[in-house]
């Protein structure tokens, strides 16, 4: 006993001997669909016009996270970055609505308001508290040493 299969158009639903499976590429993959010869025609139509717009496109790549970490010391001690950017535009500077502002511009308002400079960087001001407790421990030895001398107590440092 034979059968006939009868192919659907997947896009409009028609049946017709035309109705054949049709295979394209599109991306780097390989699709598969029942297309009538119009419907083909018109797949062939846009894949034409999407390969046409892509070699005339750019792709954009998502964002990525920076590894480097984002720098943690404050650049103004005071002062805004809306400060900054007003204080820019009245000095006619150029500078963008929004986001980072140019370190040159930062510079120039720092050199114009001295009280914005931004303390010392977390490092410096380690290496300060390091100094500051050394010195505080030479101090403590020696007042230690002037206290026994005085008593009469030689003590060797």
């Amino acid at each position: 006993m034979a059968q006939k299969v009868i192919l659907v158009d997947d896009l409009d639903h028609s049946e017709g001997d035309d109705v054949e499976r049709r295979e394209f590429p599109l991306l780097n993959r390989t699709f598969a669909i029942d297309l009538s010869d119009a419907n083909h025609k018109r797949l062939k139509d846009a894949i034409a016009f999407i390969e046409e717009v892509l070699e005339n496109a750019r792709e954009v790549k998502q964002a990525s996270r920076s590894k480097k970490a984002a720098d943690s010391a404050p650049r103004l001690r005071g002062y805004t970055t809306t400060d900054v950017r007003e204080w820019a535009r009245e000095q006619g500077l150029e500078v963008p609505a929004r986001g980072k502002i140019a370190d040159e511009v930062v510079e120039q308002f720092i050199a114009a308001h001295p009280d914005a400079a931004p303390s010392d960087s977390p490092d410096e001001v380690k290496a300060d508290a390091e100094i500051d407790a050394d010195a505080d421990a030479d101090a403590e030895i020696e007042a230690e040493v002037e206290a026994k001398d005085g008593a009469g107590v030689k003590v060797g440092v």
